[in-house]
This record gives C-alpha cells, structure tokens and sequence, in this order.
C-alpha cells in the first residue's frame, strides 16, 4: 500500500473532519485531552489558520490514516502536537512516517531539536498516581511503561525523556517531556 503524505493545509474540508474525528478516536483513553469533536475541530482548525503550526496527513489513497502538527517555538525548536493514527490501522508504521516527515520538514526549516510532551494521566507509567517531590528528578529514574503508553514508541524512534512536569495534568498526572536533535 502506497502512503502519501501533504501538509495538513492542503487537505479537504472532508478530511479535515475525518481529522478530528480521529484526534478524539485516538486520544480517547487520555481524559485530559479533546472530550468531543467540537474541541477536535477547534483543534484541527489552529494547524490551518494559525502561521505558528504546520501539521502533515498520511493517507492511503483518499483514506485519510493519521496526522502530526507541529508548533513552532522559536527557529530551532519545534513542539511535535499532536500525533494521531487512527485506531484500525494503528501499529503500522503510520505514525513512524509522519514523525518522519516532520523531521525532515524540520531540518529544512534549520531547526535542531523537536521536544514533546507525552502525559500521563491514564496509568500507562510507573509514575501515574506517584507524588514525585521532593526529588523529582529521582523519582523519573524510575519511569518505565506498566501498560501502554506512547513514551515507549518515542523512545523507540530516537527521542530521549528530557523532564518531567510533576501534576501537570493534576496531583499524580505527569507530563513526560521528551526530545531529539534532528540535525
């Protein structure tokens, strides 16, 4: 199957919706994030319109697979947010393909590094539920993958936990800050 992947601006309004559809789909399990399609379309809309994002869709023909944003922080430093494949033909390679072009959209941009934050707030880490003070950084020595959890995929693709922001998405709910040099 041949994938395609076009900036996110260049898509259909159809794909557009599809596009927020999946961001609920996929984030589903994570609480803190998109609850309806409304905040999904809200969303989606900010990688079109705003000239600080830029996001990239893979499609399968005119099936549309996932897609990856990108927020732009400074001249070398890009947020990757979000990433989404939808749910059926996740575990694909899809979002490995996004990342990638991302990177290489990045490189040409001369920025060096792209950072993210991968929370926590449905139990897919040793962290989940733990008070982390007074030694944060000690307590992240700790953090290993319990069930599922995107931080394992990260790691797998080059990125390398950088922080943690302890409570982020209230008391036991962490943010897992990750990061690669892309250049």
């Amino acid at each position: 199957m041949s994938i395609r992947i076009a900036p996110l601006q260049d898509v259909s309004a159809a794909h557009l919706e599809e596009a927020a559809r999946i961001l609920v789909g996929a984030l589903s399990h994570a609480p803190s994030v998109w609850p309806d399609l409304a905040a999904a379309r809200a969303e989606v809309a900010t990688f079109v319109d705003n000239p600080d994002r830029l996001g990239f869709a893979a499609f399968a023909a005119e099936r549309l697979l996932g897609w990856i944003g990108a927020i732009r922080h400074s001249g070398q430093l890009w947020e990757l947010h979000p990433l989404v494949v939808d749910p059926p033909v996740q575990g694909r390679g899809h979002g490995r393909l996004l990342v990638t072009a991302l990177e290489a959209a990045a490189r040409n941009a001369g920025v060096s590094t792209i950072w993210l934050g991968t929370d926590d707030d449905f139990g897919g880490t040793s962290l989940f539920g733990v008070d982390l003070y007074p030694d944060v950084l000690e307590s992240l020595k700790r953090l290993a993958v319990t069930t599922w959890h995107p931080y394992a995929f990260y790691r797998r693709i080059g990125y390398a936990v950088v922080g943690i922001l302890p409570d982020a998405g209230g008391r036991g709910r962490h943010d897992i800050l990750m990061a690669k040099r892309i250049t």
